[in-house]
């Protein structure tokens, strides 16, 4: 690390008249605007239309009583609100993750009897429904354990309603099975309290004649295993399950699901649009909400910050509460691109250097502090850490390399997006006109910024790893006195 009375002195000859004093001067930059600058109020969770919007929505259901068979794959999780818009749309490939623990038949003793029929009874209608199918009625046992086993063979299933549906014309006399005994699964637990689908339905038996639908013996059992909640692929799991979601800075917005979908709710963040200020979605919060006791909607909040349970401090407004909040945090392979890691000794608030923890700096031939990092948070977009590609001192006009240090094993033949924000606006719209950086990605160039003079803008290239450990990355540029800033870098899965 160079001592500050050696940084003086090399700056004060090395300084052109024409030319604003170098970045190793600790000099002001001629753009007063160049950190971030985020509103606090407007980028807080907006709890407020989250409340709301759950108020108004409706996501229960049940099984059909029309000509839909039985067996049925569940289908894709639908996003039913939209940063407090009611929508309906699906979103493709996605899966729950509720898996149950472990594989095979089961009995009773792997589930909970919730609630018990009534000669005279209703069916569930609430959220999650996955699907449903006809198990034997040639006895209540074998057709109770039949469903369980269907629930424990579905991915997702947690609860499952089990009823006679007597005067179907589909149940008696269409499908093959021939059985009015009913298994209809949910991704979520229910109870008594949501037997809302009463025998008063009215089918079309033949022309110009009606039937009545009723429903006897309507029993709810939940599974008592362990769920595995593997993370999506490119998150790890924060914090979870607890009952109280983030309240934090940073926040995109919000879709509801209709069914607690992990894998749903990541892909939700992966194509969520970046943030101007902030950048793309690194972070999001699934979590339940429950409104009087009962299940209501499935939450996903998104966030350009990576997040942790220390703002998880939202638990709830009036009847609803929030339950089962899980954050997950999407894996950059870049271990510091913020430059954090670089700090000044002894508390000091302004250094900078060639190298940094996991940041390599190099100059070009006959060039010197071409590409360094700087601790100094007037240069940062945010922190107070930052890459710097152009001479410190200002005395050559070459290009620099910082090359980061790329963590984990790439997956082979996958797309990887780096991302990042550049600034060019240290000396001015005049002379800032030549700065550049290129992305190199495995020695070839992936993309390039060349606007000239241009506060904090955020930038993502689209690359193909190699795999087995041998992907590298490396950010070239700066023309003294064009002086390119770079920050936040993230190297992430793409979507």
């Amino acid at each position: 690390m160079l001592s500050p009375r050696f940084l003086v002195l090399a700056a004060a000859l090395c300084v052109s008249a024409q030319y604003p004093p170098p970045p190793a001067l600790k000099a002001a930059q001629e753009s007063a605007n160049n950190t971030l600058n985020i509103p606090t109020e407007s980028t807080l969770t907006d709890t407020t239309t989250i409340v709301d919007t759950a108020r108004v929505v409706n996501q229960t259901g049940g099984a059909p009583t029309d000509d839909t068979p039985p067996g049925q794959p569940q289908a894709s999780t639908i996003v039913t609100a939209l940063d407090g818009v009611i929508v309906l749309s699906n979103i493709s490939d996605s899966n729950s993750i509720d898996v149950p623990h472990g594989a095979g038949r089961r009995d009773l003793s792997d589930y909970e009897l919730v609630f018990d029929g009534t000669p005279n009874d209703a069916a569930i209608i609430g959220t999650a429904y996955l699907t449903y199918t006809l198990v034997s009625n040639s006895s209540r046992e074998q057709g109770t354990a039949e469903c369980l086993d269907f629930c424990t063979k579905t991915d997702g299933c947690v609860f499952c309603n089990l009823y006679y549906e007597l005067n179907n014309p589909f149940l008696d006399f269409v499908f093959p099975q021939k059985s009015n005994l009913k298994c209809v699964l949910y991704g979520d637990v229910h109870t008594a309290e949501e037997k809302t689908d009463y025998w008063n339905l009215q089918l079309i038996a033949q022309p110009n004649e009606t039937t009545s639908i009723s429903i006897q013996y309507s029993s709810g059992y939940a599974s008592l295993a362990t769920t595995e909640r593997a993370p999506p692929e490119g998150y790890e799991l924060v914090f979870g399950p607890i009952s109280a979601a983030n309240n934090a800075l940073g926040y995109m917005g919000f879709a509801f699901l209709d069914k607690y979908d992990v894998s749903a709710c990541a892909q939700l963040c992966n194509l969520r649009g970046p943030d101007p200020a902030a950048g793309a979605c690194k972070y999001f919060n699934i979590w339940r909400a429950v409104v009087h006791g009962k299940p209501k909607t499935y939450t996903c909040a998104m966030y350009s910050a990576p997040l942790d349970a220390s703002t998880a401090t939202n638990t709830g407004q009036g009847p609803l509460s929030v339950s089962l909040s899980r954050g997950y945090r999407r894996i950059s392979h870049i271990a510091d691109g913020g430059f954090e890691d670089y700090t000044c000794q002894n508390d000091a608030s302004f250094c900078f250097d060639d190298k940094a923890p996991g940041w390599v700096g190099t100059a070009s031939v006959g060039g010197q502090d071409d590409a360094t990092v700087f601790h100094y948070q007037p240069y940062a977009h945010s922190g107070a850490s930052v890459g710097l590609l152009g001479c410190a001192f200002g005395r050559d006009p070459y290009a620099g390399t910082l090359t980061p240090a790329v963590s984990g094993k790439l997956l082979h033949g996958r797309k990887y997006v780096v991302q990042f924000f550049h600034s060019s606006t240290y000396s001015g719209e005049e002379l800032e006109v030549s700065s550049f950086v290129d992305v190199y990605w495995n020695g070839e160039v992936a993309g390039s910024v060349r606007v000239g003079y241009s506060p904090w803008t955020y930038y993502e290239f689209i690359v193909e790893a190699t795999g087995g450990g041998n992907d590298t990355l490396a950010l070239r540029g700066g023309k003294a006195p064009a002086y390119d800033f770079i920050d936040d870098v993230y190297l992430f899965l793409h979507k």
